[in-house]
């Protein structure tokens, strides 16, 4: 992982023992790689120690920056907390690698690969739904929260497990669960005249900073910002020295992509800032300019089997001029304020380095297809669009020499700017400090200007002695462009953990209701005296007058919950009708409930009908969450959500509507 390192000057003697222990860490970790298997737990034992440490730290420096008001206190504390988080991320990482036995070196050849940028997941501390969840099933919904114990336990087993999740489908997974469990309790438990009242608490993946709200779209967008990262993981740890590892790859951050898309469209006011529209937007950015470079990995593998022809040279040479071109866009995306104050500045150096390489490699091949083929006289001829026109150059572009020797000295100059460019890569790195495989950055970069090198110096005539011409700059143009793929988080399928509470479309916060009965109804001349209509529950939707069910007190609106003691929230309009009709002569106890009608929401925009639609017409996805309110918080937006807003059930039609005999 790319991590910023503490500048110099800013330390403090627990700053210089914690470096010492992350060396003797990581010393330890290579003699550990090199020697016996036993050393596996004493090297886990010393890893959960500093982290340990770490996290004892990161609680002070948060208690100061809560507790003090000056601004350079916290200015100085936050600049802790970004370098604890670091510290934290890299350690987990580590151990996370440990365990999976993945942390091993690359080999020093030509498969060595330049490193990806993954992002670290954001952190929460535990949080007790038990206590607040309980009283409102009681105070709201009427019934025994205590009952409700194994579900409430459920939920919180979920949400821990979701904090260290694997770094694979698995964990893909359990967070896109838990997402779905979020929006079950969104629509059942939070709306603008009620929610649980909990404190939702997570730390800043970028520097560490604590930020807390109360609305559950923070504990949402948290949670989907964390499967986007998780998805960056799972890229950079490919192996991209073959094409199927690099096919992963891509997949991999175009998929990262995707949710940094849907985080930045659909949520607002964010209190932390790797969640703010800008980090976003640079993050999918770069997560898109990472896919590119795995697309152009994937073909230079393809390529190497037959070096030689022109065409795939001059493909490549496009290709990576593309991928220059996308890691120019994240570098000035994240040189401008405010993403430069908080983003690690490695990240920005290795975005600034990659572009330089690409380009230099770009050349390098554009060379190659120069000089390697002799064949290639009538192939460059069909592929002089792929240099940009210069100032000196007819506007259609630059022509391509067809005689040997002058194609010889365009391949020098092409040669030339790919060993300037690569040498200025290599400037750059050395600007780019970083805690751990410093080297194989450098290693890519040297292999490469080895190889123009190498390269220019077969190219060379001892009566050369005019400079090369200028090369001219190589058109960007990829032939498959990454795609952002936003993640369909309805593909793991959960079930409401609180689906005895009933039907979402009633039995919410959104509603209030009151319960009557069970009233006791027996069989008249004209039957029981109401139409039902729906399912699930089933609703009263008209009272005959004068009948038992005018008699009894129900009402057209009510719906029914129990018959004969028995719960039938759930039940489809059949069942409950055949249920009525082999009532015999000592009749039916039906409990309902009647809706009242609710406070006024808070917020603007179009009110939303008292009756939710059928939980059946959004799968696992839950009703538009509450309409955002006039203090800053972050929100789920409303755009592009309002064509699935429920209304009132449709008029009753005989398919729908019986009336009970």
């Amino acid at each position: 992982m790319i991590l910023e390192e503490r500048p110099d000057g800013q330390g403090t003697g627990e700053d210089s023992s914690r470096q010492q222990d992350d060396g003797s860490i990581r010393k330890g970790h290579d003699s550990f790689v090199q020697n016996q298997p036993g050393q596996l737990q004493s090297y886990r034992a010393r890893l959960h120690q500093q982290i340990s440490k770490e996290l004892r730290m990161r609680t002070g420096a948060e208690n100061l920056y809560r507790a003090t008001s000056n601004t350079w206190v916290r200015e100085t504390v936050a600049l802790e907390l970004s370098y604890v988080n670091s510290n934290l991320q890299l350690l987990k990482e580590e151990l996370a690698e440990l365990s999976c036995n993945a942390d091993v070196d690359q080999p020093e050849g030509e498969s060595v690969t330049i490193p990806m940028i993954p992002l670290g997941l954001k952190e929460t501390k535990e949080l007790d739904w038990a206590t607040p969840l309980k009283e409102l099933i009681s105070e709201h919904f009427g019934e025994d929260g205590a009952s409700y114990e194994t579900e409430i336990q459920e939920l919180e087993d979920l949400r821990q497990a979701t904090r260290t999740p694997s770094r694979d489908e698995v964990g893909l997974d359990l967070l896109a669960a838990y997402y779905s469990q979020l929006c079950f309790l969104d629509a059942r438990f939070f709306s603008p005249a009620r929610s649980p009242g909990l404190l939702f608490h997570w730390y800043d993946s970028l520097t560490g900073v604590p930020a807390q709200q109360r609305a559950l779209a923070f504990e949402k967008g948290s949670v989907l910002f964390n499967i986007g990262a998780l998805h960056t993981q799972i890229g950079a740890r490919q192996d991209c020295s073959c094409t199927e590892g690099t096919s992963q790859a891509a997949e991999a951050f175009q998929r990262a992509a995707g949710a940094f898309r849907l985080l930045r469209e659909n949520f607002s006011h964010a209190p932390s800032p790797d969640m703010s529209a800008a980090s976003l937007s640079m993050l999918e950015q770069l997560m898109v300019a990472q896919a590119q470079e795995c697309i152009f990995r994937g073909l230079l593998l393809r390529a190497s089997a037959t070096p030689d022809i022109c065409p795939d040279q001059l493909q490549l040479a496009q290709e990576a001029t593309q991928v220059a071109t996308e890691y120019g866009l994240v570098h000035r995306a994240m040189a401008q304020p405010p993403v430069r104050d908080y983003l690690p500045a490695s990240w920005t150096n290795l975005a600034r380095v990659k572009a330089e390489h690409f380009c230099a490699l770009a050349h390098y091949h554009a060379a190659m297809a120069l000089c390697e083929s002799s064949s290639a006289k009538g192939e460059l001829s069909r592929q002089e669009d792929i240099f940009q026109p210069s100032a000196t150059c007819e506007p259609q572009g630059p022509t391509l020499p067809q005689h040997p020797e002058e194609r010889r000295k365009l391949a020098k100059a092409h040669l030339k700017r790919a060993i300037l460019g690569q040498e200025e890569a290599l400037r750059l790195h050395t600007l780019c400090r970083v805690p751990r495989k410093v080297d194989l950055l450098q290693v890519v970069v040297t292999q490469a200007l080895r190889r123009s090198l190498t390269k220019y110096s077969e190219l060379e005539r001892e009566d050369d002695f005019f400079e090369a011409m200028e090369a001219p700059d190589i058109q960007p143009k990829t032939h498959q462009a990454p795609e952002v793929s936003i993640p369909s988080l309805s593909q793991v399928k959960v079930t409401d953990f609180f689906h005895r509470l009933g039907p979402l479309s009633v039995f919410s916060t959104k509603n209030r209701w009151q319960l009557v009965g069970p009233v006791h109804m027996t069989r008249g001349e004209g039957g029981f005296g109401f139409t039902l209509r729906g399912d699930s529950p089933v609703l009263i939707a008209a009272v005959v007058p004068g009948g038992q069910a005018e008699s009894a007190g129900l009402k057209e609106g009510d719906y029914i919950v129990s018959v004969n003691g028995q719960p039938c929230k759930w039940w489809k309009h059949v069942d409950v009708v055949t249920q009525l009709r082999s009532m015999g002569e000592e009749g039916v106890s039906l409990q309902v409930v009647s809706l009242l009608p609710g406070p006024e929401p808070r917020g603007t925009g179009p009110r939303r009908p008292a009756l939710l639609w059928n939980q059946r017409e959004c799968g696992f996805e839950t009703p538009t969450p509450a309409h955002t309110r006039p203090w800053p918080i972050l929100g789920w937006s409303r755009k592009n959500k309002q064509s699935k807003s429920g209304s009132h059930p449709d008029p009753c039609t005989n398919r729908n509507c019986v009336t009970c005999p």
